[in-house]
């Protein structure tokens, strides 16, 4: 029994030295290594210093003061949307072809519409016109969700494609007549418009949210002005902005009638980008649609 009651001494003394010597190895007597953190996407990219030349110079030095809206800039390839051949353009404030007769916007006006379209990260956008897929792209960096829709189907495939390859997976586009809307995820709070008709599609009144805001250009092909739409109590108050020239809205768009003009056209040449003096290339995110 003295023997019994030794060698269950000895076990429980091994057993607490064991325990001692377990609570000396925790964690919490040793510092913690800090976790990894992720490096900013743009750190190993080498267009990065481009993009910050391109936001500082031609939309801060320009007015651009939305700080959301900067850093969607910073953050966006713009050259990932280019055809090869004109990939060292990316970053100047120019519009350039990407086919089917279509221009990518310059980023100015891309910016300046964006910034009055006042994008919240709740919203949910509609754009008419995809094209390159650069305004979607940016618009995802500010919002829920976007839904957008291009009447040219390479374009529209080509964008998907970089969408895709981009990780935005929160931009859903489709091949069509964008003067439709998108009635199955309507009501929007926000819609964009990257081509020129005549007069606001009808089904873009109606899909916009109460409260909802609407940028467009307005006008015939060389005589256009950008609108901000505000949906209120049912009724439109329109503010007219400035003077710009984008390609026109094609599909159903081409059967409307013209506005009634309800004061003399500008006179003075459209600045709402540098590419704005270039009737050979309209300013255009992408398709009309």
């Amino acid at each position: 029994m003295e023997r019994r009651a030794r060698a269950g001494t000895a076990l429980i003394l091994v057993w607490s030295l064991g325990l001692a010597a377990a609570g000396a190895q925790e964690p919490a007597a040793k510092p913690k290594e800090p976790a990894p953190t992720a490096k900013p996407a743009t750190d190993d990219d080498p267009t990065a210093p481009a993009r910050r030349r391109m936001v500082q110079r031609h939309l801060v030095e320009r007015g651009i003061k939305n700080p959301r809206v900067l850093d969607a800039f910073r953050t966006v390839p713009r050259h990932k949307f280019l055809p090869p051949k004109t990939s060292r353009q990316a970053y100047d404030d120019e519009s350039i072809p990407i086919g089917e007769g279509q221009t990518i916007t310059p980023p100015y006006d891309v910016a300046f519409m964006t910034e009055v379209l006042d994008p919240k990260p709740t919203d949910k956008v509609y754009e008419v016109g995809t094209g390159s897929g650069y305004q979607s792209s940016i618009l995802s960096r500010l919002v829920k969700d976007v839904y957008s829709v291009e009447i040219h189907r390479p374009l529209g495939e080509r964008a998907a494609k970089v969408h895709k390859e981009l990780g935005y997976s929160n931009i859903h586009t489709r091949i069509g007549d964008g003067y439709e809307g998108w009635p199955d995820a309507a009501p929007f709070d926000a819609i964009i418009v990257t081509c020129a008709p005549h007069r606001i599609p009808k089904p873009l009144i109606d899909q916009l949210k109460e409260g909802g805001r609407m940028v467009i250009p307005l006008g015939d092909r060389f005589n256009q002005i950008v609108h901000l739409i505000i949906k209120k109590d049912g009724k439109l108050i329109d503010k007219e902005l400035k003077p710009t020239l984008f390609v026109p809205m094609t599909g159903k768009a081409l059967s409307e009638p013209a506005e009634p003009k309800r004061s003399p056209a500008p006179t003075s040449t459209p600045k709402a980008g540098r590419d704005s003096q270039k009737p050979k290339a309209p300013a255009n995110d992408g398709g009309a649609s």
